[in-house]
Order: structure tokens, then C-alpha cells, then sequence
């Protein structure tokens, strides 16, 4: 039996049904052409633009949303094709997995969040699947309504990380890169995308989220785990030589392990430290420690995707692992080494001085926007959601719109609309959104 056959006709199902492609086209299966619609959105491009840690603007070789959502999707096709699931599937929602992040990050989003409560508030992810079947341009349904890029129903459910909507999350944990506490809860779907979020999971009780949306989600961890060090290093923020325990435990379990203790910590950076390719001297800059660099992020990739592997084969052994017929099986050493690494970046990064205060003016500068798009009404908006703002029925709809297109910008563009709103001295808009441009 092929891979293929492991998926029903549900699965390969589209929201709106679309006729058979010309006898004389490539002959692509559902899920590779999936894959295509999402390499090929706008949003994608527009991830090359967006911070991932440090801005794509600071250094050529930090990585940004694109290359960080690129090198998710190679470890979640990898490790997909391994345990036997569809790599198709999971690539795709590796690539799509950041693409409803907003300019700056995660950092943006926080912002959002506070400024969108009124209209049902924002999450990064929440947003992926709004672009993926509303915002982004290729489908339309018997009304005429988007349906954007009417991916298959077993794609868009492995792009669900978080199955819920907001009034169902739990409550927010952790903190902020600049010491806070986390006010953002996580969910998936905002209340007027329900509909398509009830199709895409029809047949599935509850928050259990596919085993192709497991994959990406450990794909995203392993990869930003082991990058964002990588990136710590290069940068010369961070020398894994020389690493403040106690600094560290206590980022790690404010951050990530809140109920590790000291013992298991000091054990999993013991067993990290005790592999042949972890430095034992400075980072330099020359061919050799680049060298030596990726080569430990190849190993540290290996070794995590490795024990995982493992893992879920022993616990599936007979059972086709697709969809919501298995689970995807982390041990508990690697989910604890991930989360040393992920602190060693957190504390040496993250929570550097310098990048807590650019955050603070970051966030100050996606409020203002926010403010000035809703001043100008439609005259500040793109042609693409000037639609969206007249077909909105009340102030909440139009607050959502705003939000959409402050969403859809890159670093760069946001500042540039930012300073274009604030030199053009629009009075504020009339209710009900009754201003046009000119």
C-alpha cells in the first residue's frame, strides 16, 4: 500500500471542488499541489521580510521568517518520511506554519493581541488560517466569497497547531523576551473563520491535533531550537564555553520547563556537551568554526529527530501513522535538551538589553499604525482589503480589517506605512467606515 492509499477521499477533499486539471498539465496528486499553492502565496514571499529573532534587516546571515520556515519544512519532510507519514503534508504545513506571524515577530503579535480584543483578538496562528482560506487570492465559492488557496482538508488540519478558538484556549504562561509576563493565549481560529475550521475537522472530537500537524510543530522546535543558537553565535551574543548556569535554569524553567529542577537540567546540557561536536573553545569567525558550527547543528537535528523516530515507531508499530490514527512520541530527554537550547537562546538573545528595548519601540510603533489605519479608514488601506472594510458590518469587522492589513506587512513596511500615516494628518474617520479615499 502506498502513502497515497492511506488517505481517503475526505482528506483529499477541498472546500470548494475544483473540475480536473488539462489532459496535457503535469500530473500533480492533491497534496503536491498543496504544497505548490502555499510556496507560491504572497504571504510566503513576504516571510523573507519578517523577524525571526534578530530583524532581516541587522546581518546577512540571521535568519529571517522564509529561510527559518525553509529549514522547518526540510527537518518535518525528513522526519515525516521516516515514521511514514505524508512528507507532502507535513512540508507544507512547515511552510505555512509562520505565515500568519505579523511584522516583528512575535513581538507584533503581542501588540496585536492588545489591540484587537474588541474583534476577537489576534494569535499567529489563528491568523495562518486565515490566510490560508480567506486572505490570501486564488478561490472563490458559488457566493463569491475567498476561500483563498482551498487547500485539502488533511493539509489545512496539519496546519492547525492549536485546534481551538480563543474563548476555548488556556490561559497564557511564561514570559515575554523583555522579563513580562505572557499575555497572549494561543488558539487557532478566530469566531467568524469557524465555519471553514468545522469542516477542516470534521470527524475530530475535541483539541487532538493531527499527527502531520505534530511533526511540524516538533519540526519548528527542533529547528528553532538549534538555529536560534546558531544564529546567537555567529552574531557573537552568546559562547557555549561559557554559559551562567544559574541564569540559565532560571530562563529555561520561566520560559519553557517550568517543573524541571536543577538535576535534570544540569544532566540534559551534561549529555549535550558530551557530544563530539560541541565546542570546547570561542567561536572565532574563520571557515573552520563555521564549519565546525554546522556541524553541530546537523548533529544536534539528527540526534533529536533521531530519538523521536524511535519513539513513535515503537509506540505505532502496525498502525498506519497518519492523521489522527497515532501520535507523534517525544521522549523526555529530548524534549528537555530542546529546552536548553531554546534557553541558551532566550537568555543570550532574546533577553539581550539591547533587543528588549527596539521591542518596546517596536510595539509602540505597530500600535500607532493600528491607530492610523483606523483614523484613515479605507484611504490607508491596500486595494486587496478595501473590499473586506465596506462588506464589514460593524465597527468589530472593520477592526478586524485593519488588523489584517497591519498583519499582512514585513518589518519594513511597516515602518515606511507608519511614517507615511503620520505625515499625512488625516483627521479620524467617520463611523461606519464611510470614508473613501480621495
Amino acid at each position: 500500500m502506498s502513502i497515497e492509499d492511506l488517505y481517503d477521499e475526505a482528506a483529499r477533499e477541498r472546500l470548494v471542488p475544483e473540475p480536473p486539471k488539462r489532459v496535457d498539465a503535469p500530473v500533480r496528486l492533491a497534496f503536491e499541489r498543496d504544497r505548490a499553492r502555499v510556496v507560491h502565496a504572497a504571504a510566503s514571499r513576504r516571510l523573507a521580510a519578517k523577524t525571526q529573532v534578530v530583524g532581516p534587516q541587522t546581518d546577512d546571515f540571521v535568519r529571517n521568517r522564509l529561510t527559518h520556515s525553509l529549514e522547518v519544512a526540510q527537518v518535518a519532510r525528513d522526519l515525516a518520511r521516516a515514521i511514514g507519514t505524508h512528507p507532502d503534508i507535513a512540508e507544507t504545513a512547515a511552510l505555512a506554519h509562520d505565515l500568519g506571524h505579523p511584522p516583528f515577530g512575535h513581538n507584533g503579535e503581542r501588540a496585536l493581541a492588545g489591540l484587537s480584543g474588541d474583534c476577537g483578538g489576534f494569535e499567529g496562528n489563528a491568523q495562518t488560517l486565515r490566510l490560508l482560506t480567506r486572505l490570501e487570492s486564488k478561490t472563490f465559492d458559488a457566493d463569491g466569497r475567498s476561500v483563498g488557496l482551498n487547500l485539502t482538508r488533511a493539509t489545512l488540519d496539519a496546519c492547525t497547531k492549536y485546534p481551538w478558538s480563543r474563548t476555548e484556549a488556556s490561559g497564557p504562561h511564561g514570559v515575554h523576551a523583555d522579563g513580562t509576563p505572557r499575555v497572549v493565549v494561543k488558539f487557532g481560529v478566530y469566531d467568524d473563520d469557524r465555519r471553514v475550521f468545522d469542516w477542516l475537522r470534521t470527524g475530530v472530537d475535541g483539541r487532538r491535533r493531527c499527527l502531520e500537524a505534530q511533526v511540524m510543530d516538533l519540526a519548528d522546535d527542533v529547528a528553532y531550537s538549534v538555529h536560534d543558537v546558531e544564529d546567537g553565535i555567529v552574531a557573537g551574543r552568546l559562547d557555549l564555553t561559557r554559559l551562567d548556569r544559574d541564569a540559565l535554569w532560571e530562563t529555561v524553567r520561566s520560559w519553557y520547563l517550568p517543573g524541571a529542577d536543577d538535576a535534570t537540567l544540569d544532566a540534559a546540557l551534561a549529555d549535550l556537551r558530551a557530544m563530539e561536536s560541541w565546542p570546547v573553545s570561542a567561536y572565532d569567525g574563520s571557515r573552520r568554526a563555521l564549519a565546525a558550527i554546522k556541524n553541530l547543528t546537523s548533529d544536534l537535528v539528527g540526534r533529536f529527530c533521531g530519538s523521536v523516530q524511535q519513539a513513535t515507531l515503537a509506540a505505532t508499530a502496525g498502525e498506519p501513522p497518519v492523521r489522527h490514527r497515532a501520535d507523534l512520541v517525544v521522549p523526555t530527554a529530548t524534549e528537555v535538551e530542546i529546552g536548553v537550547l531554546k534557553g541558551i537562546a532566550a537568555l543570550y538573545v532574546m533577553q539581550a538589553d539591547d533587543r528588549v528595548a527596539l521591542m518596546e519601540r517596536q510595539r509602540q510603533l505597530v500600535a500607532e499604525l493600528v491607530e492610523a489605519l483606523w483614523a484613515h479608514g479605507v484611504a490607508g488601506l491596500d486595494p486587496v482589503f478595501v473590499e473586506d472594510w465596506h462588506a464589514a458590518l460593524d465597527d468589530a469587522g472593520r477592526r478586524r480589517v485593519v488588523i489584517d492589513q497591519v498583519a499582512s506587512l514585513t518589518d519594513a513596511s511597516a515602518v515606511a506605512r507608519h511614517a507615511a500615516l503620520a505625515s499625512s494628518g488625516v483627521e479620524r474617520r467617520a463611523p461606519r467606515g464611510d470614508r473613501d479615499p480621495g
